[in-house]
């Protein structure tokens, strides 16, 4: 798995002032070196940015709220609804069961997109309340999935209604969600 070279960078100074101070103050001075490395957490703890106001974080998370929001709407419109809509799910149909183990896919991807999407709307006052309504809703796509896999053809018209209230909810608040397609490696990182 990638790790971003910020976080690479932090643990690699860290770590270089853990050894520095560890060597530069020997046996007798223990207390100074805990001290050092302490400085040095708190100066990695600084070197992250982070929004200083309130109108940034709330900028921020409804930037956040419409790429995770978009992917969701994405993977569900391309791996659920045009299949569903498709009779791929009907059983017989050529590519069922590729056509389910996609779905299934995609059902939890969105599911876990809108998790992350509900978390970030609570940042902005607008889209936490346009997106209390459906808590319910996002919490009941958790067994949707499973639903698909049995041949229920309802499950994939529920997750298409919630994702349209859910964009509906983001374009009232000034956010409006876009479809994007996750790639298959999104899709299965989760």
């Amino acid at each position: 798995m990638p790790v971003p070279i910020r976080r690479l960078f932090v643990a690699l100074t860290l770590c270089c002032a853990l050894v520095a101070g560890a060597t530069a103050c020997g046996s007798s001075e223990k207390t100074s070196s805990t001290k050092t490395a302490a400085s040095a957490v708190a100066a990695a703890q600084e070197a992250t940015p982070s929004p200083s106001t309130s109108a940034e974080r709330q900028k921020f998370a409804k930037t956040r709220f419409v790429a995770n929001a978009g992917l969701a709407a994405g993977a569900t419109y391309q791996w659920i609804v045009k299949p569903w809509k498709a009779g791929k799910f009907k059983k017989g149909a050529h590519g069922r069961k590729l056509s389910l183990v996609k779905a299934g896919l995609a059902g939890a991807f969105a599911y876990n997109r809108l998790k992350a999407a509900q978390k970030n709307a609570q940042g902005d006052p607008l889209l936490s309340k346009a997106l209390a309504p459906l808590t319910a809703g996002i919490a009941s796509l958790k067994s949707l999935p499973s639903k698909l896999r049995k041949g229920d053809e309802g499950a994939a018209s529920s997750f298409d209604d919630i994702i349209n209230q859910v964009k509906d909810a983001g374009k009232s608040a000034g956010a409006e969600v876009k479809n994007k397609v996750p790639s298959t490696s999104q899709l299965t990182q989760g």
